[in-house]
């Protein structure tokens, strides 16, 4: 990435209150660029939404029992008799555990790996879960490695209910010590399972030569036989945005599709969507909002992806272009090959979206900071995305909070949240 000076790059992101929780995020994440020299002035004056904050009582105890207030992120799923499943992070270890009755109690935490490791588990980088109908639970996260930036991709999985894991794999297939990052899991009608992430080969190899090599590349690795092997690494696109999480969802084909921030041509970050013709190809890449927002910064920010039973895309992101800022939604009836004209739902203050649909019930999250509190607001469409009611505060908290998703059981949609060193929330919508 291009070297940016610090008053260029808060000159570009202070153009709205909105960006407040953008700055924190790009000072904090190192994400601006490898030189950039900003002084954390904004993060000073809004603790509250720092995105790393030093724990206290008993999260600060090494030797205390594992406990997911003390993850700072938690992410869930639902299997398909309606148990809930979680994945946290303690201690270098990862925990699943399980309730049967929509999160008034849990299930006793089943420890993943075997061997301590640092797990990349802040805001957009998270550990992933996914269950099939077979009841086989499927993990992905990231692997810190001691080298500033370096990362690598692992997963594994449980044949037994979540009674034990496998040992841990890694998923890309260069072992160089530098970044594969912001993993995303899907799962397939068939027992197929994809991950796809940021690589940093080809940034690197150009690096070496010398040449000039804007972001990452997206790359991608699936298995047909339940995660014992997987098919050796593809890329599908070169020049993706480095710190912004990916969002894959499998359509009504049951072929995966892939949402991202990508970097287009003249520096513009906007969002890309691509479908796959099959699990070994991916098709052409498609612009998702086209807000033309040119930065020379990681604006941390990914994408939300969902899709209908009845094939209808839905996708939630966030800009702050010129004349296009805040958070956007839009829907696709041809396979992601054109969106419908971008409706701006929220502004100022507003962060980290994310989108599920349920049928014609379409339901979209989203992180908002008021100066005072932190909240999670939540807006809906019972017509496929067509129209939407007002938003309403459905969680809020003076302390950090964790990003908002939405997860369903196959017949409502919840809300999974949790504020800094507070229990983990499933919340009924």
């Amino acid at each position: 990435m291009h070297t940016v000076h610090g008053t260029f790059l808060l000159a570009a992101l202070m153009k709205t209150h909105s960006l407040h929780l953008l700055i924190i995020t790009l000072l904090l994440s190192g994400c601006a660029t490898d030189n950039a020299a900003i002084k954390p002035v904004v993060a000073a004056k809004k603790p509250a939404m720092q995105h790393s904050a030093k724990k206290h009582g008993i999260c600060a105890d090494a030797k205390a029992p594992p406990l997911s207030q003390c993850s700072e992120t938690v992410t869930a799923t639902f299997d398909s008799k309606g148990t809930l499943w979680i994945v946290w992070v303690n201690n270098d270890w990862l925990y699943v555990q399980s309730s049967a009755d929509k999160g008034r109690s849990y299930s006793a935490p089943v420890r993943v790996n075997a061997t301590p490791e640092a797990v990349a588990a802040q805001n957009e980088s998270r550990p992933k879960i996914k269950v099939d109908a077979q009841g086989h639970i499927y993990l992905s996260w990231v692997q810190t490695l001691d080298k500033k930036r370096s990362t690598y991709v692992r997963f594994s999985r449980s044949t037994d209910g979540g009674q034990h894991f496998s040992t841990p794999v890694t998923v890309n297939d260069n072992l160089e010590i530098i970044r594969h990052r912001f993993d995303s899991l899907a799962l397939g009608q068939h027992g197929e399972i994809l991950v796809a992430w940021l690589d940093a080969r080809h940034t690197e190899a150009a690096k070496k030569t010398q040449q000039e090599f804007d972001g990452l590349s997206l790359y991608y690795a699936w298995s047909d036989d339940g995660g014992q092997h997987f098919y050796p690494n593809k890329k599908i696109a070169d020049h993706t945005c480095e710190c912004c999480r990916l969002d894959t969802a499998i359509n009504q084909h049951n072929l995966p599709v892939i949402a991202w921030r990508h970097i287009f041509e003249g520096g513009i970050r906007d969002h890309a969507v691509v479908t796959f013709t099959d699990w070994n190809t991916p098709s052409d890449i498609n612009p998702l909002g086209q807000e033309n927002w040119k930065i020379d910064a990681c604006p941390h920010h990914g994408p939300g992806l969902a899709i209908a039973a009845t094939g209808v895309y839905h996708a939630v992101w966030f800009s702050n272009a010129e004349t296009k800022q805040g958070l956007f939604y839009g829907y696709s009836t041809d396979a992601g090959e054109s969106f419908s004209a971008p409706i701006n739902f929220a502004g100022a203050g507003a962060s980290h979206p994310h989108v599920l649909a349920l049928g014609a019930r379409v339901g979209v999250v989203w992180q908002a900071f008021d100066g005072k509190k932190n909240s999670v607001q939540f807006m809906q469409s019972t017509d496929a995305g067509k129209t939407w009611a007002k938003p309403v505060t459905v969680a809020q908290s003076t302390e950090m909070l964790d990003e908002p998703f939405l997860v369903s059981d196959g017949q409502q949609l919840y809300l999974s949240w949790h504020a800094l060193q507070q229990e983990y929330q499933l919340t009924l919508l």
